[in-house]
């Protein structure tokens, strides 16, 4: 599913001359499919995966084929592939050579970046990391706040009952829940939050942000930490607490103030083939920033 051919520029454009030469001839029409890569790979994040992966799918319904997306491109089935695996597999696997693209929802390492032939990053939106418990959770009636230290005692286990958080809160334990201790997501929440400390041993590590915001969904007592876009797209079944005072709004991530939030950056390697540089244009679009924006994300466009 991965396998990639690598063109020079050279060969790219003589198959393109060769197909606007040639007419609509089904043998050349053929030759043009093999000689340029028409699949395009993803892998990385699980925040941006389905992001890239609905985009994929309206872009290819609406086309079909290259050619109807860009006349100078191939007659050829598009095909957009996207895996999801964690923003750290998304960087190794443009390193690698096993995808076109890795899909990284925090910042990219400088060691990453230099371990990649003509780095190249293309930040298409802004996430941030919202703090959400249970709606029937007894805090949200009492208090819609927790200071950044607060959080750093209840994740890294110095508070183990919701009591320790308010003494007019039950004697509950607390159910910390995070993303897998090394993806992207928590190596931010390390960074804004944690700092030195570690979370909690008997804390929930969920496998993905829908994964993470089910586990609050079904425990009044959960906390952790979600994706702004994923907690948007379950309004009313998670309840984000302001952080510092700061609740996660467009506006406060825009502007920096409220404090865990990520970029949500397309990794690669070299300049944009032809076939590349259209989709990646479609996802620039208004088409594609409204996609980004109904996932409950903020582009940068």
């Amino acid at each position: 599913m991965f396998r990639k051919r690598i063109l020079t520029a050279a060969v790219l454009a003589c198959t393109l001359m060769l197909t606007a030469a040639c007419g609509t001839t089904d043998k050349n029409d053929s030759t043009a499919a093999k000689d340029v890569k028409t699949q395009i790979t993803f892998n990385g994040s699980s925040t941006l995966a389905p992001v890239i992966s609905k985009a994929g799918t309206a872009f290819t319904d609406q086309y079909g084929t290259w050619k109807k997306a860009d006349s100078t491109l191939p007659d050829a089935k598009i095909e957009i592939i996207v895996s999801p695996g964690g923003s750290g597999a998304g960087v190794k696997s443009v390193m690698d050579k096993k995808a076109d693209f890795g899909l990284v929802a925090r910042e990219v390492k400088d060691s990453e970046k230099e371990k990649i032939p003509q780095y190249k990053e293309y930040k298409v939106g802004i996430d941030a990391l919202t703090i959400a418990v249970n709606p029937n959770n007894p805090i949200t009636k009492i208090k819609d706040n927790l200071t950044s230290e607060e959080i750093k005692k209840i994740f890294s286990g110095e508070y183990k009952t919701w009591k320790q958080v308010d003494p007019s809160l039950p004697d509950a334990e607390i159910v910390v829940v995070t993303r897998d201790i090394g993806g992207g997501a928590h190596e931010v929440f390390q960074k804004k939050i944690m700092g030195d400390a570690t979370v909690v041993e008997t804390a929930i590590q969920a496998p993905s942000m829908g994964a993470l915001v089910a586990k609050i969904m079904e425990n009044e007592n959960a906390i952790g930490y979600a994706s702004y876009g994923v907690s948007a797209q379950n309004a009313g079944k998670v309840t984000p607490l302001k952080v510092d005072g700061i609740l996660a709004t467009e506006q406060t991530i825009l502007d920096g103030s409220y404090k865990i939030q990520r970029p949500l950056i397309i990794v690669g390697s070299g300049e944009l083939t032809a076939v590349q540089k259209v989709f990646m244009q479609y996802l620039q679009s208004d088409a594609g920033v409204a996609i980004l924006k109904d996932m409950g994300f903020i582009p940068t466009k």
